[in-house]
């Protein structure tokens, strides 16, 4: 049985991502016909719910994966093996600069091109040196794979013992 994961680091957010959150939303609501009255609901009851959502974030890469939580209605909880994250994309954009902000974008080689990227994360204080810490981390991860551990040995045992049931059940059922 594996050992449990180790945290490598850490992610901390920004706190102006609550304020970003707050001007973002605002915008949206401000350039649609729709969204102008909700702008009265949106700007009293928001700072509430951001603060919430703050609170709750929270990312940590690990010895095998990148762990993240977000949401207060919506809860979600994503768990990222480190050997299948493909590209991590580091974005900034002039409303995200002006609060300090950047985004940092992880896609996987089971993402769907459409769909875009598997995981966002907005506000990670020190992006640029987390993203590297999880490249390295995610390099560290894939060469061992290939290492033949005494784990990997097991496993292929079994896997060959399973074929040559199923070669059998095939030669009695043929």
């Amino acid at each position: 049985m594996k050992a449990k994961a180790k945290v490598i680091q850490k992610a901390y957010f920004n706190p102006d991502i609550k304020k970003y959150l707050l001007i973002y939303g605002i915008l949206i609501l401000a350039i649609t016909i729709v969204g102008i009255p909700l702008l009265l609901l949106w700007v009293p009851i928001a700072p509430y719910f951001i603060g919430k959502y703050f609170d709750r974030l929270e990312c940590e890469l690990t010895t095998r994966s990148l762990r993240f939580q977000k949401g207060f209605i919506f809860h979600t909880e994503k768990n990222i093996p480190l050997d299948k994250i493909q590209d991590l994309t580091f974005k900034e954009g002039p409303l995200l600069k002006a609060f300090g902000l950047s985004v940092l974008k992880i896609e996987t080689a089971s993402s769907n091109p459409q769909a875009g990227s598997d995981l966002t994360l907005i506000g990670i204080v020190g992006a640029a040196e987390f993203r590297q810490k999880v490249l390295e981390q995610r390099d560290i991860v894939t060469e061992n794979i290939g290492s033949g551990s005494e784990e990997d040995s097991e496993t292929l045992q079994v896997l060959k013992e399973i074929r040559n049931s199923l070669q059998r059940l095939e030669q009695k059922l043929g």
